[in-house]
């Protein structure tokens, strides 16, 4: 089996450290943790790709050089069928999430995401992974405390990370990287375990 893995995420400068290429930056962590080769641009793609062993899987690493929601351009380019999405891993901030929090689903709705969305039109299903990456402050009962007003939104989603999130950011997205690896070792239960419990 070969597994993909897309960090969702917006590219260029203005974008990075930012809660919305909190995705991106998980799967830019685990190219460089396992050794991947070099990110190269894919035109056909519209994305950069690298090539690699994830756990003894033949893995493809995928970061969409599209804007957010235009994302399914480039997933299309390396997931065929409805079928081959069973090995597709998409990797996504969250904002019904608070920080620190991850969570594994597998052929749940897109919860609003743009470029969710636009992977399960492009490859015409939802059933495929999906690491959702909380990016809100905690609230109540560790709760995500919600933004309402587009314009709130917008300016949480593509803001960057507070200097006292860096380090809970960090391990957070560590841990995505473990459990990719337990995703292709030990198959999606497994990994689900892992990711859900705090």
């Amino acid at each position: 089996m070969s597994l993909v893995i897309i960090g969702l995420g917006n590219p260029g400068k203005e974008y990075e450290k930012t809660r919305h290429n909190a995705g991106r930056n998980a799967v830019e962590l685990v190219a460089k943790q396992e050794g991947f080769d070099e990110f190269v641009f894919n035109k056909a793609a519209n994305a950069l790709v690298a090539k690699g062993v994830l756990a003894g899987e033949n893995t493809t690493l995928v970061l969409p050089e599209t804007m957010m929601n235009l994302s399914g351009k480039a997933a299309v380019a390396f997931v065929k069928s409805p079928k081959a999405a069973k090995n597709l891993l998409v990797i996504h901030d969250d904002l019904d999430l608070p920080l620190g929090t991850i969570k594994l689903v597998f052929g749940r709705g897109s919860g609003g995401h743009k470029g969710v969305e636009s992977i399960m039109r492009a490859l015409k299903t939802q059933d495929f992974a999906r690491i959702r990456i909380g990016i809100s402050a905690a609230g109540k009962r560790n709760q995500a405390k919600k933004v309402s007003g587009e314009e709130k939104v917008i300016k949480l989603v593509i803001g960057k990370w507070k200097p006292g999130e860096e380090a809970t950011v960090k391990k957070v997205l560590k841990k995505v990287a473990e459990v990719l690896r337990l995703f292709a070792t030990e198959g999606i239960e497994v990994a689900t375990q892992f990711a859900n419990t705090r």
